[in-house]
């Protein structure tokens, strides 16, 4: 940036004064303008944006700190010089703390006023260098596309929108497999917070004593094993989005101590003494009936409102039926780049056979159904017959079954399939380890 293209606006009414600064600054190169009043120079500035503004304290009626106020609420990154005659007057030191870039005193000094330009200069082109950056890097980081056309989710999206913005605490509760975690990524994306990282906890998967480690962190020698200090995920989230999943699987001690951290702000690390300032957004995900879990006594109630500021309930597949066809044509193309496969569709009758199953493991289960079809297909259109389910899913159709016989027969069938593998099983089904041993357990599922 040229000198020429900087644009100084003094505002004073001593004649004398304006006469100067604008002598000296246009002997520097820079673009100069003047006032003598406020209100003329809001006028000005409602035309024209000055990349430094001089403004002196002492004016007939709107004086300069007000003025002040006004050009940032216009240009919040206006770079604005003080005007006073003296240099510990309280009103100079205030407009400091306000915003102000520097304040100069009366009389001036022309070699020092070319350095105080000459470091706004720099700061404004650090500014825009910035602004750039973050636009730049805006670009690079893509919202996650959140498919389908039904009613319900058209109103998750604009649920998306309208919390994303604030820093209000977000409960998503879903299903296994529905997508909280996408919707969570889009939210922190969506944000203030997006030029941080959004850092993911699953609470379900720790123990009490790890999960607590794995929050908070811990002080070397804090216990067996602990042979380093490590940071924990509160630390780590510092100005950006903590996304906690399976946030009823929490042990009440550790409930205590996050309400304690939403609350101040601040925590300490496992072993340690050291309070540490954090600030983070909470998004959290369950799909557990937490109101329940809050009358039995599994679940703080206090924790529970803390958390549940701002509800998005994310609809099972069968619930949202019709955008199985947009979903299924999605994941052809996200596979069929990834495998370099010549797929491009699917038949109807398979895309019927789609739209009749049951879907447990909901999106992410049709997802894994769709990407195993694609390995074996060899066609350009994925057939009914590159399904492994298609003869279970027809034989309960025509049976007569209740929704939950259909559940039970399709979890022993995927498990049978894969030598009763629980891990692989619930990645075909699209579920999470725990969701399997439960299902077992709900429906007395004994391996042979």
């Amino acid at each position: 940036m040229v000198q020429s293209q900087i644009k100084i606006l003094i505002v004073d009414d001593d004649e004398i004064v304006r006469d100067s600064l604008s002598a000296w600054f246009k002997e520097d190169g820079y673009n100069v303008d003047s006032c003598e009043n406020a209100n003329e120079a809001l006028k000005k500035i409602s035309n024209t944006n000055y990349d430094i503004y001089f403004l002196d304290i002492k004016m007939p009626g709107m004086d300069g700190i007000e003025l002040h106020k006004r050009i940032k609420n216009i240009y919040p990154d206006a770079l604005v010089m003080i005007i006073t005659a003296y240099a510990s007057v309280d009103t100079a030191v205030k407009a400091l703390k306000d915003g102000a870039f520097d304040y100069i005193t009366k009389p001036f000094d022309p070699d020092y006023l070319s350095h105080v330009v000459k470091n706004a200069v720099k700061q404004k082109i650090l500014t825009d260098e910035n602004l750039r950056l973050k636009e730049s890097l805006q670009s690079a980081l893509p919202v996650p596309e959140i498919i389908g056309s039904s009613k319900k989710m058209q109103e998750i999206k604009d649920s998306i929108k309208t919390v994303a913005p604030t820093n209000t605490t977000v409960m998503i509760r879903g299903e296994s497999g529905t997508g909280k975690e996408l919707v969570a990524q889009s939210i922190h994306l969506q944000s203030e917070r997006k030029y941080s990282q959004m850092v993911s906890v699953n609470c379900g998967a720790f123990s009490e004593s790890l999960l607590e480690s794995e929050l908070f962190g811990h002080e070397k020698g804090a216990f067996t094993g602990a042979l380093y200090r490590r940071k924990g995920k509160l630390e780590l989230a510092d100005g950006g989005t903590l996304f906690l999943d399976e946030i009823g699987a929490i042990h009440p001690k550790t409930q205590v101590e996050l309400l304690r951290v939403i609350e101040t702000k601040e925590f300490t690390r496992v072993g340690g003494s050291e309070a540490i300032k954090t600030d983070f957004r909470i998004i959290c995900a369950t799909n557990s009936n937490l109101e329940e879990d809050v009358r039995e006594g599994r679940f703080r109630e206090d924790l529970y409102y803390r958390i549940r500021v701002y509800l998005i309930e994310l609809p099972s597949l069968r619930e949202r039926i019709s955008d199985i066809p947009e979903l299924t044509q999605y994941f052809i193309d996200k596979y069929r780049r990834k495998m370099n496969k010549p797929i491009e569709g699917i038949t109807q009758e398979a895309l019927d056979l789609l739209m009749r199953k049951n879907w447990p493991g909901n999106v992410r289960e049709l997802e894994n159904a769709i990407e195993r079809a694609m390995v074996v297909s060899t066609g350009r259109e994925l057939t009914k017959d590159d399904f492994y389910f298609q003869k279970d899913e027809e034989s309960q159709i025509s049976s007569g079954l209740t929704l939950a016989d259909i559940e039970k027969q399709h979890i022993i069938t995927v498990l049978k399939e894969n030598d009763w593998n629980i891990s692989l099983a619930a990645k075909i089904l699209g579920v999470d380890r725990t969701t399997i041993y439960h299902k077992l357990k709900t429906y007395g599922i004994e391996r042979p």
